[in-house]
């Protein structure tokens, strides 16, 4: 069974995830680990604000993730930091926040296509509120999140649309919670699923 986490940049999905590392053994964590796609990118200088370059940039992230997918499915509880299901809502939307009408759906069919076999079982949305993560991010000195101003403003909206309107996502709002607190939740979370949806699947 895979199972993935989603929600905002600095929302806590890392801080969860290493969370289930420590107290839920049983549960494989498959970390989004992006060296070496930023690294080809970077190599071949391609921008992804530039639709021919967009779209060899996605080939990239589309066919890591089947690849990581099928990693994951070789555990009998995976959960992703991120999946299948975030690398397809980027692809589509992304463009429409630089105020792109690009053809993305048939110009990735193939790509998009694999990835779509590749979701999870369920998602459970980490929310919170502007102010929160903007906190979180401003407590983090681990990580640059240059791209965080832009994804609060024009793919949050989005992305909470997306998500919310499916029938597989579990939302969990971290407002009032702590980093245990999350975690704990998080877990109960797992458990659940592993107990009620693992057999159907």
């Amino acid at each position: 069974m895979i199972l993935s986490l989603q929600g905002c940049m600095a929302v806590g999905k890392t801080t969860a995830v290493r969370y289930l590392q420590e107290n839920a053994p049983y549960v494989h964590i498959s970390y989004e680990i992006n060296t070496d796609v930023v690294n080809e990118i970077k190599q071949r200088q391609l921008d992804k604000n530039k639709y021919e370059d967009y779209l060899e940039i996605q080939k990239l992230w589309l066919n890591k993730e089947v690849i990581r997918y099928q990693k994951a499915k070789e555990f009998p509880c995976s959960i992703m930091d991120f999946g299948a299901e975030e690398v397809e809502f980027y692809t589509l939307n992304y463009p429409k926040t630089i105020g792109k009408d690009w053809e993305i759906e048939n110009a990735l069919r193939n790509e998009l296509e694999a990835v779509r076999r590749c979701m999870p079982t369920r998602i459970l949305f980490l929310d919170a509120s502007n102010e929160v993560v903007i906190r979180h991010k401003e407590n983090d000195n681990t990580r640059s999140r240059n791209f965080f101003e832009h994804h609060l403003k024009y793919l949050l909206p989005l992305k909470r649309k997306w998500f919310l309107e499916k029938e597989n996502v579990d939302v969990l709002n971290v407002d009032n919670l702590n980093a245990e607190e999350v975690g704990e939740k998080v877990k109960e979370w797992v458990d659940f699923c592993i107990k009620n949806f693992s057999k159907k699947y």
